[in-house]
């Protein structure tokens, strides 16, 4: 449906699905002037083949569905926008053959009856989640989004199509995070070495940040970078991509979740334990952090 505003389309998907989670998602995460949140809709702005523009999503109350709206003058990229949404917002999951394998494990089991429509919220853009994952090594969610932010302002253009209330840049291209003077952007040196080192190659096209070559490919050649270990190449495959089987073992928020008793898990038995978990380790993450935030 059209109107002289925005576009509007529905996007099914196969129930259970959480409006809240990823309300909580983003609620922890959301960047100020790319994105906004309310109680029923997301927004934020993109760039797709030379079009800037902002969209919009809310759960529909008529069906399993979310309601998307696309800005006006943004038509030619709906098709590609769309494909991008419904993989952020996972929608293309099945969730009963995921549970199914999963609910075998009998420490998963309960926490997948709690959740039973829990998914993978996944990023808009794999290179703003990976200068995200990057800026978040060894720091809290809050602290990773301050200094991002930063990024933002200082580096972020303004869209130059229509904007809505909350939205009005775009995220800082790998160019320009590239050639910028990070002086006081309130991060280590060495961690902005990383940062610059990453957007340089991703600048120049000597990294492809894809996976047509494979899950496991994508890590390696992440982890060859200086700066770039296995959480964070794992934690880019799972929340740029979507990946259903990265899983970032060393991660704290799943070592300590709640239901691994009060001295938590090793990385190490994490690791083995998830390997029963194949090929639906993400969505075990997912469901471990949500044990750990307690929602």
């Amino acid at each position: 449906m059209e109107n002289d505003q925005f576009t509007e389309l529905v996007l099914p998907y196969q129930a259970p699905w959480q409006w809240q989670q990823f309300h909580s998602h983003f609620a922890l995460r959301a960047l100020k002037g790319v994105e906004s949140l309310q109680a029923k809709r997301y927004s934020r702005s993109f760039h797709i083949d030379g079009t800037d523009g902002w969209f919009s999503v809310a759960p529909s109350a008529e069906a399993p569905a979310l309601i998307l709206r696309v800005s006006p003058g943004s038509e030619a990229c709906i098709p590609a926008l769309t494909q991008r949404v419904r993989k952020m917002f996972d929608l293309d999951a099945n969730p009963a053959l995921i549970n199914q394998h999963l609910s075998a494990d009998t420490t998963l089991a309960p926490l997948l009856a709690r959740n039973p429509g829990l998914r993978l919220p996944t990023a808009f853009d794999p290179f703003e989640q990976a200068v995200r994952a990057i800026v978040g090594q060894q720091v809290t969610v809050k602290a990773a989004v301050t200094v991002t932010g930063r990024l933002v302002e200082r580096l972020g253009k303004p869209l130059s199509g229509p904007s809505t209330p909350g939205v009005e840049r775009l995220f800082p291209t790998a160019a320009a995070i590239a050639a910028a003077d990070l002086q006081g952007i309130g991060m280590p040196g060495k961690r902005v070495e990383t940062l610059q080192n990453f957007a340089r190659e991703i600048a120049s096209g000597n990294l492809q940040l894809s996976m047509q070559m494979g899950y496991q490919a994508l890590v390696e050649r992440l982890c060859a970078l200086p700066g770039i270990g296995p959480w964070t190449a794992e934690y880019i495959a799972l929340r740029a991509f979507g990946e259903p089987d990265a899983f970032p073992d060393s991660d704290l928020g799943l070592l300590k979740a709640p239901v691994w008793g009060n001295d938590g898990i090793k990385a190490k038995q994490l690791k083995l334990l998830a390997e029963a978990w194949r090929p639906w380790r993400a969505y075990a993450a997912a469901h471990l952090w949500e044990n750990y935030s307690g929602a």
